[in-house]
């Protein structure tokens, strides 16, 4: 009879279940983001304790589904969240990502975005705002 899962760890045995949290890392890379618009990949890694490559690919996902816009201002980057975002979870799929990002990282400015239209997948549309 072969033996099943031995030596193997997964979320729901061994020591890796006690490793979970609260937020993703996606979530971990936006409110750095929104605390600094200005930071560095470098410093956003070594405060959520992720590899600059996985922060690159990140940011690359939020950039990509309308969560934030980068544009260069010299040779750094330069980061605008769209606050009118919408979570991506069916349950919270009507809320605004605002909220969270301004109860974890302060306030997002006196202006936000409007919520704006959603594709069919829930994704927002990319409209983007400096933070102030």
């Amino acid at each position: 009879m072969p033996l099943k899962n031995v030596g193997v760890e997964n979320e729901h045995t061994g020591s890796r279940r006690n490793h979970w949290t609260f937020l993703t890392n996606h979530a971990r890379v936006l409110i750095a983001i929104a605390r600094d618009p200005g930071i560095r990949l470098r410093d956003i890694a070594a405060s959520c304790d992720l590899t600059e490559r996985t922060v690159q690919a990140i940011v690359t996902d939020l950039e990509t589904d309308g969560y934030l816009t980068r544009t260069r201002d010299g040779r750094r980057n330069r980061y605008a969240i769209a606050p009118g975002a919408r979570f991506r979870h069916p349950a919270e799929a009507g809320r605004e990502i605002a909220g969270l990002l301004t109860y974890l990282a302060g306030p997002l400015g006196a202006t936000t975005a409007p919520p704006g239209p959603e594709g069919a997948d829930g994704v927002p549309d990319g409209r983007a705002l400096p933070l102030l």
